[in-house]
């Protein structure tokens, strides 16, 4: 009996044995970078026990205004310290004479620290070029002045740029043929996520020192340089944008309290976004939480009466704007009395500077009696359908999208509302069905401001290497599909710049502005209602100096009451700034 009992003890242990046996053979030879479910890379944890660094870069690619300045990050001198210091007697005194930060302070940092770490991260300590210099001449083991990358607390344009984030399935899904470890940062919206590819990174820049168990260093107190020693990454995204201007503008939307809403700015000369302003702001602790994440600029927007330039167009060129035709605008489209805005009876040009609903109502009608698609037509010839951004085929990409979430305009939405007379009056005037992007709105009036070529809007000029040579070039492109023509241009440049000049226009307000502007104002209805006051979008778009056309600004006001504003406000501190910029008053 003991022998069975003797006999079966020992085939369980050696199946025990075997099983351990098998699963050490397991983990240390066959599934040693793809251990578990979770494809857990044993190796490259055995070292992380053994090894303490300090990440310098993390590789990813950056973004660059258009002088060069870095948007997202900024490169800081900083007094890296390593926590093997606490069991060396180390030159504490000459590092605190350079770097002016006392010696028990020091000292003190480095006691606590169980890691290398950055004096004063998260708000590094930062040091002048010749106190760099200085503390690298000690050559005191475990003490470094370098320069590393830090992310800025407050990124500009942050809905344009976008955020990035760790998304193990993602990033897997997007690059099955690279190796990437688990926890790299991808782009999860804005250009972050259209450039993606590029930014993508080769390996971290970081320093490195191996510890046993307790900590204290394996290898002696050789600190180790680990770069990925690639001259051409990580790459640079050059955008379009001013970081200058981008601060004021955000700061001038702030001032004047524009809580849903912004602005854009577009460069003219290569229909280059300057700035781009979102509201509200991205909620950091919980991006996802509230419409923060959402770039209120490449969304469409009821645009209200900005929409009668569209309408002005298709007058002009079918011949509607007669000069000795007077409109009743003491009535409302449906032939009501208008109590609110009675203007009497008033010509095509005194109609648009005072945008006289009952004008751009009949006209509609009348368009779209002679064609149903002709209000389509010219929105898409003044590039308020479909999309502005620029793309096109780029390096091994097709049909690359810089501005991948930019909603496209519309105007109807079935063929019934198309062919409805009401229907096209009301959209006439910018309501009903009529949408369209601030985005678009600002490439409508750089179409009109250079007079009616049409090109697409870039927010990205190139991609750099590394070393400064261009990888990608975006060059200016022109939209695909009709346009105005010259003297249709010229006519509505004329009753752009009317809506200012007039006295009773709705951009009189602007007529005293350092630069000439032309534009149009708009007040859409929303159907959206609080304490029982409907609300409004309420919008301004023109480009300046009117003469010679250097910048297109749209400014706009979502889901406002109708006493509210700030966007008269905005756009014209806006020019005062770019004028005084571009006369070096600043």
């Amino acid at each position: 009996m003991w022998r069975k009992r003797a006999i079966g003890w020992l085939i369980i242990s050696i199946t025990g044995f075997l099983l351990l046996l098998g699963r050490l053979m397991q983990i240390q030879l066959i599934e040693t970078e793809t251990f578990s479910k979770h494809n857990v890379n044993l190796l490259e944890e055995s070292v992380k026990q053994r090894t303490q660094e300090l990440v310098i870069d993390n590789g990813r690619g950056n973004f660059l205004d258009r002088n060069g300045t870095m948007l997202t990050h900024k490169k800081v001198s900083v007094l890296v310290l390593f926590p093997f210091l606490k069991k060396m007697d180390w030159d504490a005194d000459k590092v605190s004479s350079i770097s002016g930060i006392p010696v028990h302070v020091l000292k003190h940092a480095v006691d606590g620290a169980k890691k290398p770490f950055a004096y004063g991260d998260p708000e590094p300590y930062e040091l002048t070029t010749s106190q760099k210099v200085r503390i690298n001449g000690l050559k005191i083991p475990g003490v470094f002045a370098i320069e590393k990358k830090f992310e800025r607390s407050e990124i500009p344009a942050e809905q344009l740029i976008g955020l990035t984030g760790e998304n193990e399935n993602e990033l897997k899904k997007r690059y099955p043929d690279k190796e990437l470890a688990e926890k790299t940062l991808i782009g999860v919206s804005g250009l972050e996520e259209s450039f993606d590819e590029f930014l993508i990174p080769e390996g971290k820049s970081k320093l490195v020192y191996h510890v046993d168990g307790g900590g204290a260093p394996l290898f002696g107190i050789n600190v180790k340089y680990v770069d990925p020693a690639n001259p051409f990454y990580p790459v640079n995204i050059r955008t379009t944008l001013d970081k200058t201007l981008q601060q004021k503008a955000e700061d001038l939307v702030d001032q004047y309290q524009i809580k849903k809403g912004g602005l854009v700015l577009l460069n003219i000369q290569d229909n280059s976004i300057l700035s781009l302003v979102s509201r509200p702001t991205i909620n950091k602790n919980d991006p996802y939480n509230g419409s923060g994440m959402t770039n209120m600029m490449l969304k469409q927007q009821i645009m209200g009466s900005v929409f009668k330039t569209v309408v002005a167009a298709a007058a002009i060129d079918h011949g509607l704007d007669n000069a000795t035709r007077l409109f009743d605008c003491s009535k409302k489209i449906n032939g009501k009395p208008e109590l609110k805005y009675n203007y009497g009876m008033l010509d095509f040009t005194n109609s648009f500077a005072r945008s006289c609903n009952r004008t751009f109502g009949e006209l509609a009608s009348e368009l779209q009696k002679m064609n149903p698609n002709l209000l389509e037509d010219y929105a898409a010839k003044l590039s308020l359908i479909g999309s502005v951004g620029w793309q096109g085929d780029i390096y091994h990409t097709n049909d690359f999208k810089q501005l991948a979430d930019e909603d496209k305009g519309r105007v109807f939405l079935s063929d019934d509302a198309r062919k409805d007379a009401n229907f096209a009056a009301m959209s006439g005037i910018g309501q009903h069905e009529v949408r369209a992007t601030p985005l678009a709105v600002a490439n409508m009036m750089a179409t009109i401001a250079r007079g009616g070529e049409k090109t697409m809007v870039r927010a990205v000029s190139k991609i750099e290497y590394k070393n400064g040579t261009t990888m990608v070039d975006f060059p200016k492109e022109n939209l695909k599909g009709d346009h105005i023509s010259p003297y249709t241009a010229m006519k509505l440049q004329r009753l752009l710049r009317e809506v200012v000049l007039n006295p009773n226009g709705t951009g009189r307000w602007f007529k005293d502005l350092p630069y000439e502007v032309a534009g149009k104002s708009g007040t859409a209805e929303t159907g959206k209602f609080q304490a029982g006051q409907q609300l409004h979008n309420k919008w301004f778009a023109g480009y300046f100096p009117y003469e010679n056309p250097k910048y297109v600004l749209v400014a706009v006001n979502l889901d406002v009451v109708d006493s509210e504003g700030g966007v008269n406000l905005l756009f014209a501190d806006m020019v005062k700034i770019l004028y005084k910029k571009d006369h070096g008053m600043q």
